[in-house]
């Protein structure tokens, strides 16, 4: 199975805000993306590989609703929190989070748990209060993912080093998947691996040798887990990450790095065409 991930992050705050949504209205954004993709990815064999498009939760309600009868959308959060509400416990005391419970409510299937940006968010929070110990994100994310099984929501779980942490890149990313991963059902977990260390403009890419050897750490640490390449599966490294026999599929996020930047859903459609080859007809 081949798993294509789109972290759709802020691209629904409109330009004239300092975004870069040019697609549609906020009101209707979450709806235009799933309403100009699914019909295309109809046409893949969903035993073989599944989409899942991860967007702000304020999108969520109207991007269900865009979902035609067998659409091979599947729809994610972009995190969950740490707690959950429960028959004759808590039944709503969480002013600015996000419970996995109303996640499922609104139609998701899936959420995505320890991307860079909310372990660099965690790190800070943890770093004002004087902790130094990185474990403790991962601790934190442990218990994420938990509330997300225990409701029924499969993760993308993301793992990934810094240029700080690259030289001792294996207790890195081993830590964060043996504290991670710490008593949860592994069948419903992919991993995504992010080399922190080489996103961002100017930076140079992890090559395949790279890629590779951690998709093969990963596998080993985790006994064969599927992993799919965080750090930004694009039309010019489709081809590469394809013929990694390790990596099981990608993470997309921008679709255009120059001009007018942004998510686009068509050039969305043709890097997954380049990445799994021309749907059947």
């Amino acid at each position: 199975m081949k798993h294509i991930y789109l972290n759709l992050k802020r691209f629904d705050v409109p330009p004239e805000y300092g975004g870069v949504n040019r697609l549609a209205p906020v009101q209707s954004w979450g709806a235009a993306v799933v309403s100009a993709t699914q019909e295309e990815l109809k046409k893949y064999d969903p035993a073989e590989v599944e989409f899942v498009q991860y967007l702000p939760e304020a999108h969520l309600l109207a991007a269900a609703a865009a979902r035609c009868p067998g659409s091979p959308v599947k729809l994610g959060s972009q995190g969950v929190y740490r707690m959950n509400t429960a028959p004759g416990g808590n039944f709503g005391a969480f002013t600015t989070n996000r419970p996995a419970s109303i996640v499922k409510a609104m139609g998701c299937e899936s959420t995505l748990i320890g991307h860079c940006e909310e372990r660099n968010d965690k790190k800070g929070v943890l770093a004002e209060g004087g902790c130094a110990d990185m474990a403790a994100v991962d601790r934190l994310l442990n218990q994420e993912i938990q509330c997300a099984l225990d409701q029924g929501l499969s993760v993308l779980y993301c793992i990934g080093e810094t240029s700080e942490e690259q030289a001792d890149w294996e207790n890195v990313l081993g830590r964060q998947l043996d504290v991670g991963l710490a008593g949860v059902d592994k069948s419903r977990v992919v991993i995504g691996y992010e080399p922190v260390w080489s996103i961002g403009p100017g930076k140079t890419p992890a090559d395949k040798p790279y890629i590779q050897k951690i998709a093969r750490f990963v596998k080993e640490r985790t006994g064969g887990m599927d992993v799919v390449y965080g750090g930004g599966l694009k039309a010019d490294n489709a081809a590469m990450l394809a013929s990694i026999g390790e990596i099981d599929g990608g993470l997309i996020a921008l679709t255009r790095f120059t001009g007018q930047i942004g998510f686009y859903p068509e050039e969305y459609l043709e890097i997954i065409r380049l990445y799994l080859g021309a749907p059947a007809t």
